[in-house]
């Protein structure tokens, strides 16, 4: 599971527990004026993750790590989708972040609420 906070102007996410094992990643740090949006998805989990390298994939227990898919990098931490929130990125290494997180709602509205254009 992934701890969102944001952190001046930064959206910072950290891994917990053993996700950062399978994810072979602690935390990310991304500049708010990068991040485009966030929703709630438990669906994406059914959705193709392309090639896996780094990471973790066990269908139906985990998604974890980096994923290359046209062109693109997409970072997982996912165990349970019906907790799940893509976070769009833009002039990123990844294009965007697939987290699972104790609240969907709250952390969209944290990330949505912090946006630059939003504010």
């Amino acid at each position: 599971m992934a701890l969102v906070r944001i952190d001046g102007d930064n959206l910072v996410v950290v891994i917990e527990g053993l996700g950062k094992l399978w994810a072979l990643k602690g935390s990310l740090a991304i500049p708010l004026a990068n991040v485009r949006g966030a929703t709630a998805d438990p669906g994406i989990a059914t959705e193709p993750k392309g090639i896996r390298a780094p990471g973790s994939h066990l269908p139906g227990v985990i998604t974890a790590g980096t994923f290359h898919q046209d062109g693109e990098k997409v970072f997982w931490d996912v165990r349970d989708p019906s907790k799940a929130v893509v976070v769009e990125l833009a002039d990123e290494r990844y294009a965007r972040l697939v987290l699972q997180v104790d609240d969907p709602r709250a952390t969209v509205a944290l990330i949505e609420n912090a946006l630059p254009e939003r504010r």
